[in-house]
């Protein structure tokens, strides 16, 4: 499932590749240069280990716990940027969108639309983005089995787009913990649709006092390898080049430098699991 199309793009169709795809780029677009910079040595590295890849960035973060929190540079400037990494580069992106409206406006410049976690049930929403016609990543709701996202691409295929992913993102724990329920990753893939497996936001620790999440970055391979290892079609994972410094998700995201290691120790791994499914 891992050969995704999508339109006008050859980003995912570059290799016969057996590998997982990989969701990757910042949380949210910091300023007009960061997001082509990122997406440059990203793809540097996906091209050498044959790894379709997808660039992902949010225009705007509307979900956040502070009211001061930095959402944003504008949404028009911002989508702007994520289209000049698509046509720099020659790779599809990906944003998130909250609203119908958002999901026309964004879909001229991406070419997936992708559904936070907490708004995966909102039938006005996924009925929008339906309709843009564009592939749609639905984030499974830490509050939901992976069974019920069943309904959630019913709400997408019902109005005729039959281009629809799931991603888990992993399941509330309490207040402040996530775990991710590997049992999530086949269940899900018996919905005929690709399983992405989030390896940085699973490892959120949220509702913290101060009102900024935390997070447990050192277990983001052990959480790749798991998630490749159970059969995972896709990777999505936030990267930076200094997690300290971001604006948004810093203390789980991956530092960049990290990346080529991670994505070579998932490349083997993939590699033994498509030999014991022969």
């Amino acid at each position: 499932m891992s050969k995704l199309q999508f339109p006008r793009m050859e980003g995912l169709k570059k290799y016969d590749s057996s590998n997982f795809f990989l969701i990757a780029g910042p949380c949210v677009i910091e300023n007009t240069s960061m997001p082509l910079e990122i997406a440059i040595q990203i793809k540097e590295i996906t091209d050498r280990l044959e790894i379709p890849f997808i660039f992902k960035a949010s225009y705007r973060k509307a979900n956040r716990s502070k009211s001061t929190s930095f959402s944003g540079i504008g949404d028009l400037t911002a989508l702007k940027c994520l289209a000049n990494v698509r046509d720099t580069l020659g790779i599809p992106v990906i944003t998130d969108i909250h609203s119908p409206a958002e999901a026309k406006m964004a879909a001229d410049f991406v070419d997936a639309l992708q559904i936070p976690a907490f708004l995966c049930r909102q039938t006005d929403l996924l009925e929008a983005a339906a309709e843009t016609g564009k592939w749609v990543n639905i984030k499974k709701g830490q509050f939901l089995s992976p069974g019920s996202m069943k309904y959630a691409i019913e709400k997408v295929t019902e109005n005729g787009n039959h281009n629809v992913m799931v991603t888990d993102r992993g399941t509330m724990f309490g207040y402040q913990d996530l775990i991710v329920d590997m049992r999530s990753i086949p269940e899900m893939r018996e919905l005929n649709v690709p399983v992405v497996l989030d390896i940085t936001h699973s490892l959120q620790q949220p509702n913290q006092k101060e009102g900024v999440s935390g997070g447990r970055p050192a277990m983001i391979s052990t959480i790749g390898m798991a998630g490749i290892a159970a059969g995972a079609d896709g990777i999505f994972l936030e990267t930076h080049p200094d997690p300290a410094s971001a604006k948004s998700d810093g203390a789980n995201m991956l530092p960049l430098h990290l990346l080529e290691k991670l994505l070579t120790d998932l490349v083997l791994i993939r590699q033994a699991y498509l030999k014991t499914t022969l």
